[in-house]
This record gives structure tokens, C-alpha cells and sequence, in this order.
């Protein structure tokens, strides 16, 4: 097994689930590099590859996209290709995002028709394209939204932008179960719970303030990235307590 991003916040996670694969760091595997791409598919012939690697800052996105682009996409298509030269047995699994819908409603099925607001979520649909159109057998893609179990990194939160939010370790373990029903095609891995951004806060940092969306300058938004899965049951959303991570 081979996962990109491995240094992220859910790759993080992966690599303690799935202790066994492969987990280069972006110096020895630059997703952007096809050479590079090229030389750990041909060696390494993985029997799965779950990719993690993007670029996901929404306004870092905006204001550089032929990074976004090289790394989401061309980066993508680097992986998908490799696979289908050296590894076409590979099942390719893609981590892609809620925020390909435009978040005018919520509680979007795998069959509902993406839409995304941002060059962030064209980069991430562009990428699911790439991946259903790589003539490869096996592939899934896997739509989300996470946070990692940790205090909240900024000093507010919005009340009115909403998810079905997972940790990144409940993400990873419910990945691991995905895996081990061969699931292909498109699904969505999400929380039982809708949930604003400020709530989800709450959950490990009480001293975080409410915000409005109307309080916000910066590109669009999805401001409801609710899912449903059509396919498989939502996952609970567990918390420890805020003064236990306060603590920590």
C-alpha cells in the first residue's frame, strides 16, 4: 500500500491505521514530479493506493492556482497514470471533498450533480474526473469533510456554515472498513450529525466565538457540506471533553 500526504492531518492518521504501507514524505515523493511518481509506482507496484496528498487552503488555492492546479490535478492524473502503466490491478482511492457541491442545500447523495463555488473544489472535482476516466479497474472515491481532533485554530467559528463532520481518525478507521468491503465507485463517508462549524468548535475548545458568514471576505464558500451516503451507513462523531484537550 502506498498513501500520498502522508504528513497531512488525516495522512497522519492513515499511517497509524494502515502500519504497514509505504508513507513517503513530499521530499522523496513529490506528487507534482512525474518522474518521481513514475520511478515509486514502477518499484513499489502497490495493490492499493489511497491519495491524500492536495492542497486544500481555499484562499492559498485563489491566489496561486497553477500550484493548486499542479498539485490537485496534474499531480492526480501523475498517480493515475503511473498506476495504469506499472500497477493497473492497483485500487486507486481518492480523497476528495463535500466541497465539489455548492452548498446552496446540503445533504447531497453520491448521485447529486457537483457544483463547485471556489478553484479549490474545481481542482477536486477535476481530479474525481480524472480518476473515473483513468482506465483503471478498481477506483473509489471517497467524499468527506474532517477536522482533526484537536483544539480549533482560530479564534471564531461560523454558525451558519454547516457539515456532517468526521475526525481525521474516525475518517481513517471508517477508510480502513470502506477498504475492506472493496467498495469502487463514488461515496460519501460522513457524520450522523449536521452540524455548524461553531458546534463542532464547542466540542474541544469552549472559548472559541461565534461568527457569521457575514463577517467573512475571501473567496466563496460551500456553506452547507452536509452528505448522505445512498451507499453505506453515516459514522458517529465522537468528542472527548474540552477541558480534557484544553489539558493536553
Amino acid at each position: 500500500m502506498l498513501i500520498t500526504g502522508s504528513s497531512g492531518k488525516l495522512g497522519r492518521q492513515l499511517r497509524k491505521v494502515f502500519a504497514g504501507a509505504r508513507c513517503p514524505e513530499r521530499k522523496s515523493l513529490d506528487i507534482r514530479n512525474q518522474d518521481a511518481v513514475r520511478q515509486w509506482i514502477s518499484k513499489l507496484e502497490p495493490e492499493v493506493v489511497i491519495h491524500a496528498a492536495a492542497l486544500t487552503g481555499v484562499r492559498q488555492c485563489e491566489e496561486d492556482q497553477a500550484q493548486a492546479w499542479e498539485t490537485n490535478v496534474s499531480g492526480t492524473e501523475f498517480l493515475l497514470r503511473a498506476c495504469k502503466e506499472f500497477s493497473p490491478r492497483t485500487y486507486f482511492v481518492y480523497i476528495s471533498t463535500a466541497c465539489v457541491f455548492s452548498g446552496d442545500r446540503g445533504n447531497y447523495a453520491e448521485s447529486d450533480l457537483p457544483h463547485p463555488k471556489n478553484y479549490y473544489s474545481l481542482t477536486k472535482l477535476l481530479a474525481e474526473t480524472a480518476t473515473r476516466n483513468s482506465g483503471l479497474k478498481q477506483w473509489l472515491i471517497i467524499r468527506t469533510n474532517f477536522v482533526p481532533r484537536e483544539k480549533w485554530p482560530y479564534p471564531a467559528a461560523f454558525t451558519d456554515r454547516f457539515g456532517t463532520y468526521l475526525y481525521a481518525d474516525e475518517l481513517a478507521l471508517a477508510i480502513k472498513s470502506v477498504l475492506e468491503q472493496k467498495l469502487t465507485g463514488i461515496l460519501h463517508v460522513c457524520g450522523t450529525k449536521r452540524m455548524s462549524m461553531y458546534e463542532l468548535a464547542r466540542l474541544t475548545t469552549q472559548g472559541v466565538k461565534p461568527m457569521t458568514m457575514s463577517g467573512y471576505s475571501g473567496p466563496p464558500l460551500t456553506v452547507d457540506m452536509t452528505l448522505i451516503s445512498q451507499r453505506i451507513n453515516a459514522f458517529e462523531l465522537s468528542s472527548r471533553s474540552a477541558e480534557y484537550i484544553e489539558a493536553a
